[in-house]
């Protein structure tokens, strides 16, 4: 406090956009005489935006996705593409951590994105797009991170809403179904209710949120055109045809303590279970007859258990903090299917049956304390994970099942880190810099019996991972930044996974045990204008990617009776990845907001020559190629006539090149609309996405032996109207 007798005394204090608390040590005061304090606090306009490091999306602005999921919202997001399996792509790269609330979480798998679908929208309050994240953050994701922020109430008392969301997906067919008696479902049906409670007193909040979904879907439509060198023409399709049910529950207690520290809990459950059909011919072009006639059904349960336990001690000056968090997540996929074929090679039917499990136990602890002009962090993250897999296989007469696989596998890691970072602000400059050093142990332990793998896997590797960002600010609206980083992407078990699956058993996807991570080396330069009713941005990257592992498409030589082509994990060589991004938004009077954003990159893929182990040892080589392909998004929010916001958004993808072939262009147009009713109580919702069904993917792949035309036509074009009442 300050006292009468004391002369005057100052000390600066810059207000950025980094920090919200500062800490500016003792200030001492001469002995004088003082009739009077005057405490005078003077607001400029000098701070560093964070814009250049992360852009922040509120999901209140995204009415495209209203009703549905979180990977739809992802969708309408610039700079972001998502791909037929529901994986995210940052300027054109799939390597990208998915964090809830700033942490891994079990919702988004820890090593994929897979349950981003299965997260509704109306309980996240923004999505953060971190194309350059700091040593803070798991060293993973070399394209950047995606931070999903859960919307929490703060009000006293109870507070809370209800929804129901009617939908329907595939209204119309991209392309005729192969002659089947089932084809591929459309017309799907959607039905979503929901709760969300929350109550809150002095030193107490609570949260439950609750989601139930029904649905028909169409996850997957792949039609597979193979032209061999020899002159034949094999078409298939294999439509994924899906029932399915869904349970998400979230909760969630938070107790601030006497002394200001606070204590959390959270614990989500999501249960799923799915029935899938399919039946898949195989026609001979030439005569238009089916040779083959493979169909199926999958009975699936997967889920997850997380629960997280948080305690943050808060120290006496504000912003100094010690935070330790420790969860447990237990997630869990049990996946039978039946196998039935109709051929001249035989009639004849196979079944498997894999279940596998996944525990994973993290603990995290974070320190962090303000300067004067900047803030320290530092912490550790301690985790270990392991997935034990049983796989049971009953075959029938000539079954295609391949022998010699053994019945169980168990993959583990355990990751031991240690981070630091510094950011320093001051009027005109900022300098944020920090190392994350890792050491990282896996094992993948593999049943004497197989016969395609000679051996378990076993290896560790450390190493340091730097983050350098550098920020000047030219004036008051034009900013400039550099930066570097340095990470790594590690397989994770799906990747790894030696048990091949057979819902097309001419087209066989297959992990591979022996895969290592990738490491990437990123730069970038980037600027941003900014005026009263909008802004520009523009970055300039390029990454070196040391060892990248995809999925490559290779003869099968043991295919007998049947042309087979395996889709195996691979990791080949190098590549680089660099091109120049620019995002702009710009308010046209008080009704109309247009943004746009443009990415063009250039792919370049290194000319590397493997081996192959499955199913037998075999060179491999993939060829050198460079493309340069863009993607172009437009949106505009309109504030309309009786209360009604809309949005139109329209997305472009070029054609592009892949690691042996090319993926042809596609489009999407979106259009979302609200109304607000009974007093702002109850909103209506209106979306509807990819509505002239452009948005599947098509590729031209070229193999050893042959040329292949995979197209996924799978479920994009979906329509919701949804109900939401505010208590």
């Amino acid at each position: 406090a300050l006292l009468a007798g004391y002369d005057a005394g100052e000390a600066s204090l810059l207000i950025g956009e980094r920090n919200d608390i500062y800490n500016l040590g003792d200030l001492r005061l001469a002995v004088g005489e003082v009739d009077a304090i005057t405490v005078i606090g003077e607001r400029r306009e000098s701070g560093l935006s964070e814009g250049l490091d992360r852009q922040t999306f509120r999901m209140s602005d995204n009415l495209t996705a209203t009703g549905g999921s979180v990977l739809d919202a992802m969708r309408s997001l610039p700079g972001v593409t998502v791909d037929q399996e529901g994986t995210i792509l940052l300027r054109g790269s799939d390597r990208v951590a998915v964090l809830v609330d700033g942490r891994q979480s079990s919702l988004t798998g820890f090593g994929n994105q897979s349950g981003l679908d299965s997260i509704p929208v109306a309980n996240i309050e923004a999505i953060e797009i971190i194309n350059n994240p700091s040593s803070r953050y798991d060293a993973a994701g070399m394209a950047g991170v995606v931070n999903i922020i859960y919307a929490d109430s703060a009000e006293q008392g109870w507070s809370g809403d209800a929804g129901l969301t009617q939908g329907v997906g595939a209204l119309e067919k991209r392309k005729p179904d192969l002659p089947t008696e089932l084809g591929s479902f459309s017309n799907n049906p959607r039905t979503v209710p929901s709760i969300n409670l929350n109550y809150g007193s002095e030193n107490m909040s609570y949260l439950l949120q609750a989601e139930v979904l029904f649905r028909d879907n169409l996850p997957n439509n792949e039609f597979t055109t193979r032209f061999y060198d020899d002159g034949r023409v094999i078409r298939s399709q294999v439509p994924e045809n899906r029932e399915q049910v869904q349970y998400i529950i979230r909760g969630g207690v938070d107790r601030e303590l006497a002394n200001a520290d606070t204590l959390r809990f959270s614990a989500v459950y999501d249960f799923e279970t799915h029935t899938d059909r399919a039946q898949v011919p195989f026609i001979n072009e030439a005569t238009m007859e089916r040779e083959r006639y493979w169909f199926w059904r999958e009975e699936e349960d997967t889920g997850f258990f997380n629960v997280d336990a948080t305690y943050e001690h808060a120290f006496d000056d504000p912003g100094h903090t010690l935070t330790a968090t420790l969860g447990y997540t237990r997630g869990w996929e049990d996946e039978a299917y039946f196998l039935n074929e109709v051929s001249d090679v035989r009639v004849g039917t196979d079944a498997t049956h894999l279940v596998a499990t996944e525990h994973t136990v993290p603990f995290q602890l974070d320190y962090e304390r303000p300067t004067a002009s900047g803030r320290i962090e530092a912490g550790l993250r301690l985790q270990a994970r392991w997935i034990p897999i049983t796989y049971d296989v009953t075959r029938g007469e000539n079954s295609v099942i391949a022998p010699g696989l053994g019945d169980w596998s168990e993959w583990s890691e355990n990751i031991f880190a240690l981070y630091g970072n510094y950011v320093l602000e001051r009027e005109r400059y900022a300098v944020e810099a920090g190392a994350r050093a890792e050491f990282t142990e896996v094992r993948y332990d593999l049943p004497e019996e197989n016969i395609y793998y000679d051996r378990s896997d076993a290896y560790d590797y450390a190493d340091i991972y730097p983050n350098v960002r550098l920020t000047y600010k030219i004036n008051d609206d034009n900013t400039v930044s550099a930066f570097f980083s340095n990470r790594i992407d590690r397989p994770g078990e799906p990747e790894l996974r030696i048990f091949p699956k057979y819902d097309d058993p001419e087209l066989l996807k297959v992990g591979n045990p022996y895969l290592r991570p990738q490491y990437t080396r990123t730069f970038e330069l980037a600027f941003r204008h900014a005026w009263d009713e909008g802004s520009f941005s523009t970055a300039v990257y390029h990454r070196d990617i040391d060892d990248p592992f995809t999925r490559v498409f290779a003869t099968d030589p043991t295919g007998v009776d049947y042309d087979i082509v395996d889709k195996i994990y691979q990791n080949v060589g190098s590549a680089t990845n660099a091109g120049v991004e620019v995002i702009a938004a710009q308010d046209v009077g008080d009704w109309l907001e247009l943004s746009a954003s443009f990415n063009w990159y250039r792919n370049t893929f290194d000319a590397f020559e493997t081996t192959l182990l499955y199913p037998v040892e075999r060179p491999f080589l993939i060829s050198a190629s460079q493309d340069d392909t863009w993607d172009v998004r437009l949106t505009s929010q309109m504030d309309l006539p009786a209360g009604i916001e809309a949005q139109l958004s329209y997305l472009y993808y070029a054609p592009r090149n892949i690691a042996q072939g090319t993926e042809d262009a596609r489009s999407s147009v979106d259009v979302g609309l609200t109304k607000a009713l009974l007093d702002d109580r109850l909103e209506l919702a209106i979306s509807a996405t990819d509505i002239f069904n452009q948005f599947g993917i098509s590729q031209t792949i070229d193999g050893d032996g042959f040329t292949a035309i995979y197209e996924n036509f799978y479920q994009t074009q979906v329509v919701n109207v949804g109900l939401t009442y505010s208590f």
